[in-house]
């Protein structure tokens, strides 16, 4: 494993960047020799063993990490605690034709599942009803009216897809009802279990399955592996009927393995890249339709996942109509497809105006509470005039900016708000939120290590606030100390090629857990720098004879864009990740420029 940043190098002598950061060495002596054996011993390239030893690989491990395969990585799905009986409970459905209601989450994960749950449902003879609660007037999870509705309308079987594990009031109504439910999820819950058939979570207290880090839509597709597998047993696909490909919704689990920034370790790793092979064919309508709205017309990969995807089939939860997500990822009328797509499309522009109106209020609030000095341990915003669908993304422009968790939050005229928070690693905002929510500092409150949600009372915020200052101060403040850019290697502007780009591909995908690879280009030129589209800053380097095209994202109000723009015609230490761009038919390297270091100052 890698050893603590501040014990190495800075990396080209940064010790102070544009951003505030300090660059590292993310390798270390043990790690530069654990590269060196990976190439002795698999004979692969030299700049792919450092990038795995960078990350914890270990040597005996490389030639398997570079194919990450299913069939050696799936487990078992019984080794999940109630996976048998929710099994068990849905092959039932199956054969008795039961009316099955899915009630999923309004983020990409939620769509996924409920879209790949519903097409392995209509697959056995059962259109299943999805149901996708409005993110305002209903919030997170399932609520019992919701529930009375689905009954009344004939629900037999309702399962929940990442919600339901702290549901009890809800899952009551439907046990009381007579139809209890089977819940997939995978956020982080309390010891105590809804009323359920079954709770599948590989994140509940006495799961011991070691699959904590899947999105729920992992947790679905092994359910429908452990249905699939119940109902061969009990000879369902006799007399004619066709056993269904599992692997072909693989594009799905990729989609919402990506959006919801789990770790791409382990199972996840194989999941997303047979997906993206899947994602690649176009088979699923809907997810063909709206890529060609993002104007995808390049293989996927991960970015396109997380950064245009994701967002339109988000939009419709934040602005618009919920189920317009599932409903696409569920289709199989590519005419149907393309109308949703579009309206998807409309309204992610839509939510990105109403963004940057939020953002700005957002940013001058946090600046004035931050102020010259250390600023708060959790940045915590709100605003009547925002809207409730997009606090989000306001929190992560936060988190990202000032790095430390932040919440932002929508006030209603009833005197209540809805929030969210993201946070940065070592700091449990979803501990927090639970926390505070058994303190009765907030209506309501849940989520994971990096993102949570809340509902509170006006009159509560200070008190919310001073909570968080107490409980997160050192954790947020070494998390800040700590927060080192890690960079793998030097490179030049001629280096940088889409052949190397290539070969560093087969050490991915990269994402949350299994961090790009960064590299630094020492002293190259600013030739080029202005501000385009909505602030990002397009660039142009030169080393040498070479120039390399550049980017830096909504940097143009940053510390970094402004090092950006004084720097031109002057030499920059510049780090970022590299990625190809495809231009009129022709592939050439692209840098996503994360910081900046002027390399006349002394670190």
């Amino acid at each position: 494993m890698t050893g603590p940043a501040d014990a190495r190098r800075a990396f080209l002598g940064v010790e102070h960047s544009a951003t505030g950061r300090r660059w590292s060495d993310r390798l270390n002596d043990a790690d530069s020799l654990a590269a060196t054996a990976m190439v002795q011993r698999h004979q692969i390239p030299e700049l792919i063993a450092r990038v795995l030893a960078g990350r914890g690989v270990a040597i005996d491990d490389a030639a398997h990490f570079l194919d990450p395969s299913l069939r050696r990585l799936m487990p078992d799905p019984s080794v999940m605690t109630d996976m048998d009986v929710a099994a068990g409970r849905i092959a039932d459905a199956v054969m008795a034709n039961e009316k099955v209601a899915i009630f999923g989450d309004y983020d990409v994960d939620g769509a996924s599942s409920s879209a790949l749950l519903a097409r392995f449902l209509r697959g056995q003879g059962v259109e299943a009803r999805i149901y996708i609660p409005d993110r305002i007037f209903e919030g997170y999870g399932p609520n019992p009216d919701a529930i009375r509705l689905l009954v009344s309308e004939g629900a037999q079987l309702i399962v929940t897809v990442d919600c339901g594990s702290t549901s009890h009031e809800a899952l009551g109504v439907a046990r009381d009802l007579g139809h209890p439910a089977v819940v997939l999820d995978h956020h982080q819950m309390g010891a105590e279990l809804p009323p359920a058939v079954a709770v599948v979570n590989p994140n509940r207290q006495d799961d011991l399955s070691g699959l904590g880090y899947l999105a729920a839509v992992g947790v679905t597709f092994l359910a429908i592996v452990a249905v699939n597998r119940e109902l061969r047993r009990r000879g369902w696909y006799k007399d004619g009927r066709a056993e269904p490909d599992l692997l072909q919704w693989l594009d799905l689990v990729a989609l919402g393995t990506v959006c919801d920034v789990v770790p791409l370790v382990g199972l996840n790793r194989a999941f997303v890249t047979k997906g993206l092979i899947a994602i690649r064919r176009r088979g699923n309508a809907g997810l063909a339709a709206l890529a060609n709205v993002a104007r995808i017309d390049v293989p996927a990969a991960p970015y396109h996942l997380g950064f245009l995807l994701g967002p339109r089939i988000n939009a419709g939860g934040r602005i618009g109509d919920a189920a317009l997500g599932a409903r696409l990822l569920s289709l199989d009328d590519s005419v149907e497809a393309e109308a949703i797509a579009t309206e998807l499309d409309d309204l992610n522009k839509q939510r990105q105006a109403i963004e940057t109106a939020m953002l700005e209020e957002a940013l001058a609030e946090a600046d004035a509470e931050i102020g010259a000095g250390e600023g708060p341990a959790v940045i915590v915003t709100a605003n009547e005039r925002w809207h409730a669908g997009i606090v989000g993304l306001i929190a992560a422009r936060l988190k990202e900016r000032f790095r430390r968790p932040a919440f932002a939050i929508a006030l209603m005229a009833s005197g209540t708000g809805t929030g969210s928070g993201r946070s940065v690693s070592g700091v449990d905002l979803g501990g927090l939120v639970r926390a505070a929510l058994g303190e009765g500092l907030i209506l309501k409150g849940g989520g994971h290590a990096m993102a949570a949600g809340i509902t509170i009372e006006r009159k509560r915020l200070g008190e919310f606030r001073a909570f968080m200052e107490e409980r997160a101060m050192t954790a947020s403040r070494a998390a800040r100390a700590g927060d080192n850019l890690l960079v793998d290697g030097a490179l030049t502007a001629r280096a940088a090629t889409p052949d190397m780009i290539d070969m560093l591909e087969r050490a991915g995908p990269f994402g949350a857990g299994h961090a790009e690879p960064v590299f630094a280009f020492p002293a190259h030129r600013v030739s080029y720098a202005d501000v385009v589209g909505n602030g990002h800053i397009r660039v142009t380097i030169s080393g040498g004879d070479q120039n390399l095209k550049a980017i830096a994202f909504r940097a143009a109000e940053t510390d970094l864009g402004r090092a950006l723009l004084d720097a031109r015609g002057r030499p920059l230490h510049l780090a970022g990740n590299l990625s190809i761009d495809h231009w009129q038919g022709r592939r050439q390297a692209s840098l996503r420029i994360i910081d900046v270091a002027d390399p006349l100052v002394p670190g």
